[in-house]
């Protein structure tokens, strides 16, 4: 399994990394390969998303909408 965590700053990044360390589970660490403007961008729609600014829809929704059928 694969899980992506962006930090929003190094305090939080050694609370999950001393979390996951403590909980024993293994783990590896990598940089991101995304441009720093794709990053602002994400953080700044996480902000939006938080902030009820943003719209969300389900994934039945999304197939829906692309006529996905699998």
């Amino acid at each position: 399994m694969t899980i992506v965590v962006n930090t929003h700053n190094q305090h939080e990044e050694q609370e999950l990394l001393d979390f996951l360390e403590r909980m024993k589970y293994e783990y590896a660490k990598e940089e991101s390969i995304l441009s720093e403007q794709q990053l602002a961008e994400i953080l700044e729609r996480d902000e939006e998303f938080e902030a009820g600014k943003a719209e969300t829809f389900s994934l039945d929704e999304i197939k829906s909408h692309f006529n996905i059928t699998k």
